[in-house]
């Protein structure tokens, strides 16, 4: 038997647990276990850890195995599924209807099964006439990821947010090398064909928003995507799931326009034109037009660096802040679109809009526990007894660890012992890494980063040291603005729940920036 006629089946028991389907990951390794794949060859063909498909892996065969009643395993899989699969096939199908433990299945369960398997979306009925969209994927800007190191928490929140929460406008923040990049370079693997678009762009190279939204549009219209007319219901002309178009024009727009009225046709920067009224409605930013139309994926990598330097976090830079705009308008408009944001610093739009009932939401990427364990036994390292200290130390940055694992090598001979018995803190390749982040700061928040390295035990912010020379409001603002880059870190003592007044917040430096800080800047204390 053919692991294909089997994957519709399971399917449908994870959806009875779960109310979800199976997503990529949980379909590789389903049919590389039924083909005796072992789990280091899955991982390495997923570019993630094996330790990660392992507990993908645990958390999946005990969702089959209380859909089934039974215990399923990675040993006994193709065994167990194929004994309950030919049970229900040779049932009586007569009437359609058969029970295993408390799942319901019928001919149309197993046949939507496979439609799902195959489109994500259940084919309509014959007379609709109505074709599956296959997602456009452009991920031409996204980094090669050749490892993924196990963040099943955090990816599980995240799906849960975007294809269950429908959220519009999503932020994953956090300090470089923290793995922003890589977490949503898997998400995207897994929901990706929830969307009809998928598109990845990195602003490194701080490209104007007009640049932007052009380069995403012409995409758009690569994949037979002019901005659609609303039919007389209000709703798109054509989409996923949606009825057939107009055969479109010689220039590839559709014939038909809103109340009948043609497309506009594109200006000469390949933008559609708009109406006035359509301006109105979308900020004059056509890309919102496609956002509102189509269920679109949208990944903008380094946001950061369309906001200006030397300023505190959030300020865009002259020119940019239509950006600002285009993250408003996402948040606001009503659409099934998702745009995610990576970047250093929390966007100001994300902090000012989000909410729990709201269709915003951030996630501060922190660093790896114990699965950062991987990345020093990669590199080699020795006396893993002591692993813990390193990872604690460097906060569980996976790039941190991999540059500071290298350096161990290379001047310690691997050797934990050595390398952590030197005092200060020996930074090495790590410091010209931190100059990215650094070099944004405004001059009060190096005055803040200053006095904060100084102090060898976390502060409180009850008063305002007198060395600073800032007024507690713009205080406040510089540290508001430094946890917004993921520079301090807060620790909160007392019992809060039981007494709010017992509670207090203090801020100090990770150890590994704290050092940078010494090296890279005078105290505040110091003598002129």
């Amino acid at each position: 038997m053919d692991v294909k006629n089997v994957l519709p089946f399971t399917d449908s028991l994870f959806f009875s647990q779960t109310g979800k389907h199976i997503d990529h990951l949980q379909e590789t390794i389903l049919k590389g276990t039924w083909d005796g794949q072992k789990y280091s060859d899955i991982a390495e063909e997923e570019h993630c850890t094996e330790g990660h498909v392992r507990n993908v892996a645990s958390e999946l065969w005990q969702i089959l195995s209380n859909a089934l009643g039974q215990e399923v395993n990675k040993s006994n899989l193709r065994r167990t599924l194929q004994k309950s699969y030919l049970s229900i096939s040779s049932s009586n199908f007569t009437t359609e209807f058969t029970n295993v433990r408390n799942v319901n299945f019928c001919n149309g369960n197993i046949q939507q099964s496979e439609e799902v398997m195959n489109n994500r979306s259940p084919a309509s009925p014959p007379n609709l006439q109505q074709t599956p969209i296959q997602p456009h994927i452009d991920l031409s800007d996204a980094p090669k990821i050749f490892t993924f190191y196990d963040r099943t928490t955090s990816l599980t929140t995240l799906k849960q947010w975007i294809l269950h929460e429908n959220t519009r406008l999503l932020a994953i923040h956090g300090i470089v090398g923290i793995g922003k990049t890589a977490i949503a370079a898997q998400l995207v693997q897994q929901i990706k064909h929830e969307f009809d678009f998928v598109i990845w762009r990195s602003l490194a190279t701080s490209p104007p928003l007009s640049i932007l939204q052009k380069n995403i549009i012409q995409f758009f219209r690569r994949g037979g995507a002019p901005v659609p007319a609303p039919n007389a219901d209000g709703v798109p002309a054509f989409g996923r799931g949606g009825a057939p178009v107009p055969a479109p024009n010689a220039d590839g727009l559709s014939a038909f326009g809103r109340g009948g009225a043609p497309v506009p046709a594109p200006n000469t920067d390949g933008v559609p034109a708009h109406s006035p009224e359509e301006g109105a409605t979308t900020g004059g930013l056509p890309l919102l037009e496609y956002l509102q139309k189509y269920r679109c994926l949208l990944i903008l990598d380094d946001v950061q660096m369309v906001n200006s330097s030397g300023q505190l976090a959030g300020d865009y830079k002259p020119g940019y802040e239509d950006y600002g705009t285009l993250f408003r308008q996402v948040a606001e408009l009503s659409h099934n679109s998702c745009l995610v944001l990576l970047s250093w610093e929390t966007p100001r739009e994300i902090a000012v809009l989000e909410g729990k009932n709201q269709p915003i939401r951030s996630l501060q990427l922190n660093g790896l526990g114990g699965e950062a364990a991987e990345i020093l036994r990669e590199k080699g390292l020795t006396e893993d007894a002591k692993w813990s200290e390193l990872i604690e130390q460097y906060r569980g940055n996976p790039l941190w660890l991999k540059i500071v694992a290298t350096m161990i090598q290379d001047l310690f001979n691997g050797s934990l012992s050595e390398f952590l018995s030197d005092d200060p803190l020996f930074l090495g390749d790590l410091e010209s890494l931190l100059h990215q982040p650094f070099n944004r700061l405004s001059e009060s928040e190096k005055q803040v980063m200053s006095w904060l390295a100084s102090e060898t035990a976390p502060v409180s912010l009850s008063k305002v040291p007198e060395n600073l020379q800032l007024s507690r409001s713009q205080f406040l603002k510089v540290m508001q603005s430094l946890g917004r880059r993921s520079l301090i870190e807060k620790i909160q003592e007392g019992d809060s729940l039981r007494d709010s007044y017992a509670s207090r917040t203090f801020f100090t430096l990770a150890p590994v920036l704290k050092e940078y800080v010494k090296t890279n800047y005078s105290s505040p204390n110091s003598e002129e």
